[in-house]
């Protein structure tokens, strides 16, 4: 439910398609094969890949890409900024920080 919610705001805010993903590897594979995602919002408890492994791969193979955490531990914001996020958003948010971020990483792109 907070994902389907999460990709309606994003396809409001950007006015552009929102793939959305159960796990990890799906999204990776996504990614790898489509290579036009401008920004990548993953949990970081996902299943399959959890989303630092996903982010991990991401940044190695194109590290222009924009990538977002989040999590309900905000403990993991650190981990997050070692592996080369741009952001971390702490569960819960509010939808204007969702707002801000895309904002900031994809709209003023």
């Amino acid at each position: 439910m907070v994902r389907e919610f999460t990709v309606d705001v994003l396809e409001f805010c950007v006015n552009r398609q929102i793939a959305s993903f159960d796990n990890g590897n799906d999204a990776w594979h996504y990614i790898k094969e489509n290579g036009n995602a401008h920004i990548i919002v993953a949990e970081a408890d996902l299943p399959g890949m959890n989303g630092f492994d996903l982010i991990e791969r991401i940044k190695k193979s194109s590290p222009e890409k924009t990538c977002i955490i989040m999590s309900q531990s905000h403990s993991n914001e650190r981990r997050a900024d070692e592996l080369g996020a741009d952001a971390f958003l702490a569960k819960p948010f509010y939808v204007d920080e969702l707002f801000e971020l895309v904002q900031r990483f994809v709209i003023q792109k």
